[in-house]
């Protein structure tokens, strides 16, 4: 019989292969989403730090000191939140990405269908709350 962890968090250790896997698949997903167009990097992100810090604490650590995606995740982590930059970056993209879909789509539903996505994706997103100032 297994012993129970010591951190609830923390899954058994049959397990904790499947969460690195998904950590750093997500994590390369996220870096390839930074030059592909379409292919979002920031849920892959926060992905990969929740599956790291259930599968691989010196990725999640890395992730959280990392200058552009640390404050990113310590903000979902410690609030659900997004900063307005990041919403407005991302709606922008999404504007990008469903403009060039209506020009090169072979049908017009297919284009409506991903817009149609993207829209519902934009009003949940800035439905999430921004960060709270910093401590002065």
């Amino acid at each position: 019989m297994s012993r129970p962890s010591p951190n609830p968090s923390t899954p058994p250790s049959r397990w904790r292969w499947a969460w690195w896997l998904l950590a750093y698949a997500s994590l390369g997903l996220g870096v390839i989403g930074i030059v592909v167009p379409g292919l979002p990097t920031v849920p892959f992100v926060l992905l990969s730090a929740f599956a790291a810090a259930r599968g691989s604490q010196r990725l999640h650590d890395k992730l959280l000191a990392h200058p552009q995606f640390g404050p990113m995740i310590r903000d979902w982590q410690a609030h659900g939140a997004v900063s307005r930059r990041a919403k407005w970056l991302a709606v922008t993209m999404m504007s990008a990405c469903a403009v060039i879909m209506f020009l090169t789509a072979p049908r017009w539903w297919m284009a409506a269908t991903g817009a149609a996505i993207m829209t519902v994706v934009a009003l949940w997103l800035w439905a999430r709350p921004e960060p709270p100032p910093p401590p002065r």
